[in-house]
């Protein structure tokens, strides 16, 4: 038996899979997208693209910008009763 893996994208199968008329790059738009401070986004994880990708675990919720960081954005988000703050590309992101 092979030891169990613990990297960023462990079971993450279901939840990073592209339907089939969605394969391959996504639209030059998509990166070019921009966000002002305040404005509310969901977090829309594009397995293709792995440069700003958050964690899995933040697949589908909402949070607010905070601002830029780089090319990325700062996002918050509220997860039960904890605040947290995450960095991630315009490709992962999209308006509410």
């Amino acid at each position: 038996m092979s030891k169990m893996s613990h990297g960023p994208r462990a079971r993450s199968g279901m939840k990073l899979m592209k339907s089939v008329r969605e394969k391959g790059m996504p639209p030059i738009t998509h990166f070019l997208r921009s966000f002002d401070e305040g404005e509310k986004v969901v977090i829309d994880i594009d397995p293709s693209q792995h440069n700003g990708m958050p964690h899995h675990r933040f697949q589908g919720l909402v949070g607010t910008v905070l601002g830029m960081q780089g090319d990325s954005y700062v996002i918050d988000l509220k997860v039960g009763s904890v605040h947290k703050k995450i960095i991630a590309s315009p490709v992962h992101i999209k308006k509410l």
